[in-house]
C-alpha cells in the first residue's frame, strides 16, 4: 500500500474532508446532514483512507440481523480515486471493514459488483472474497426524486 495512507472510521469531524472529496470520490455531492445520520447510526460503517489531509478512498457497509440468521455485513461501496488505484488501498479498506464485521459478531460479509468491474472483483478476491458460482440478477425499484 502507498506509504503514508492512514485508515480511520469516519466521524462528524471528517465532514469537511468528505465534502472536499465530493463527487470525485463519492457518487454525488456529500451532504453534511447525511454524513451525521450515517456515522451516528451504530449499524452503518465507513472507513476512510487518508493520504496527508485528503481522503483518497473509502469503504462503506452496514451490518444487519434477520429473524432466522446471524448478523451479516453488506459491503455497500468501495471507491479509491483513480490516481491511487492499483496500490492495494481498496483491498486494505475491504479487509479493514471485514475484520471489524467479525468484531461485531457478523458470521459473513458480502458485496455485489458488476461482471465487467474487473478491478473491483480483483480487489475483493485479494481481500479474501470468493465469487459465487451462480451470477445474481439485480433489480432496482426507482422512486421519483
Amino acid at each position: 500500500m502507498l506509504q503514508g495512507v492512514k485508515l480511520k472510521w469516519a466521524t462528524e469531524v471528517d465532514i469537511d474532508a468528505m465534502q472536499q472529496a465530493g463527487d470525485t470520490l463519492f457518487d454525488y455531492e456529500v451532504k453534511p446532514e447525511r454524513v451525521k445520520e450515517f456515522v451516528n447510526d451504530p449499524r452503518h460503517h465507513i472507513v476512510l483512507a487518508y493520504y496527508n489531509t485528503k481522503i483518497i478512498g473509502f469503504a462503506s457497509g452496514f451490518h444487519y440481523v434477520h429473524p432466522d440468521k446471524d448478523p451479516a455485513m453488506f459491503v455497500n461501496e468501495v471507491t479509491v480515486l483513480d490516481v491511487y488505484q492499483n496500490q492495494e488501498i481498496g483491498r486494505q479498506l475491504v479487509k479493514y471493514l471485514i475484520e471489524y464485521s467479525k468484531q461485531l459478531g457478523c458470521t459473513e460479509a458480502w458485496v455485489a459488483t458488476e461482471q465487467s468491474n474487473i478491478a473491483a472483483r480483483k480487489s475483493y478476491i485479494a481481500a479474501g472474497g470468493i465469487e459465487d458460482k451462480e451470477p445474481i440478477v439485480l433489480l432496482n425499484f426507482e422512486f421519483n426524486k
